[in-house]
């Protein structure tokens, strides 16, 4: 009995699904033995035994791979101008009860995230970055608030290709032409932002179950772990909730399962923020930018990414991990060794930002 292709791993070979119009940029693999061999020795500190510097000492060479192209000896990290972008959609499988919260939240999120007042608005002011946020298909219209003095806090970019996809139960949440356009634009995003470096994140409610079907589409993990549950600390999450998302999510993989390639996989279950941080992610790693991933939702955007060009894998520093299974799960999917694992429960990029003071003790040890 042949196998079903949608349980091959992610490293699995997979039909090859020409799309029209698609344009993906390339990217060169970061393998390097000798800067490898370089690094080993610079940061090996005297006295103390091999890798004593532990998870550092393989970021330090991620990092130093990602920047170093040419035949000149390595000498610095360089991080100027970075930048956090977050990509904001809705779902249409929301009306399916995939989320405590109602629809009307994400642009709830949206707006707190240009007025300056989230969280993660709060951790960009302290370390420097300039915060986009991306409507990417937002159910409503999303404008950018009147900054009270100066500079906004954060800059709308309006690249929304619908408003929300469709419900995946009833046919696919994005056209082909949609899901490619969704790409070109999250790369066009990426084109026209400076620095070095980009964190990324993202809101939209009941996106987390797009993501596991994605994960289970991909990586043929079984939908009942594939799915995070929604009972964070404290919570009296009733399990029959659970079983009735399970039930639902099974049913659209059902209902779609020739979709077995990343670009239709993401066409069937995806949304339009995934299929642009997809894209962000990789004309990112064109132009040898490190790239921050946050979460279980921008991990599913990584996965459509590392399925198109398995070469954008070297850019990806994974930021944090989750207490759900299923992310966890993701990141041994993905070969992803998190730097933060802080029992987060918030996305847009928190994890990312969190992480970057570890980046910058890596850039001062290669400096030392």
């Amino acid at each position: 009995m042949a196998r079903d292709p949608a349980l091959q791993p992610i490293n699995a070979t997979r039909p090859f699904a020409p799309v029209e119009g698609l344009k993906l940029p390339a990217i060169a693999s970061t393998a390097d033995a000798m800067l490898e061999h370089a690094l080993h020795r610079r940061l090996q500190p005297e006295g103390q035994p091999a890798n004593a510097l532990g998870q550092l000492q393989w970021l330090a060479g991620q990092l130093a791979r990602i920047q170093h192209s040419s035949a000149l000896p390595f000498d610095l990290l360089v991080f100027d101008s970075p930048q956090l972008v977050v990509f904001a959609a809705d779902h249409g499988l929301a009306v399916e009860g995939m989320s405590d919260l109602p629809q009307s939240t994400t642009c709830e999120l949206v707006n707190q995230l240009l007025s300056g007042r989230a969280p993660v608005s709060t951790l960009a002011r302290q370390h420097g970055f300039d915060v986009t946020v991306v409507d990417a298909g937002v159910a409503t219209p999303i404008t950018q608030p009147p900054a009270p003095r100066g500079r906004p806090p954060a800059t709308l970019q309006p690249r929304k290709i619908a408003y929300g996809t469709r419900n995946c139960l009833l046919g696919p949440a994005m056209s082909l032409k949609q899901t490619v356009a969704a790409l070109h634009a999250g790369m066009d995003v990426v084109r026209h932002l400076p620095g070095t470096v980009l964190a990324l994140g993202e809101v939209g409610v009941a996106n987390p179950a797009s993501a596991a079907l994605l994960l289970s589409r991909l990586c043929g993990v079984p939908m009942v772990d594939a799915l995070p549950r929604d009972d964070g600390p404290g919570s009296a999450f009733d399990d029959t909730v659970h079983f009735q998302r399970l039930d639902k999510l099974t049913a659209a993989a059902q209902r779609h399962a020739q979709a077995v390639s990343p670009i239709h996989a993401l066409a069937a279950f995806g949304g339009f923020e995934i299929a642009m941080m997809a894209g962000a992610m990789l004309q990112a790693a064109s132009e040898r930018r490190v790239v921050l991933v946050d979460g279980f939702v921008a991990g599913a955007a990584a996965l459509v990414a590392r399925g198109l060009s398995p070469a954008v894998a070297d850019y990806l520093v994974y930021a944090q991990r989750s207490p759900a299974t299923a992310h966890r799960l993701m990141l041994i999917h993905l070969q992803a060794m998190p730097l933060l694992d802080l029992d987060l429960h918030i996305n847009q990029g928190t994890g990312a930002l969190l992480a970057w003071p570890l980046l910058l003790a890596t850039q001062s040890l290669l400096e030392a």
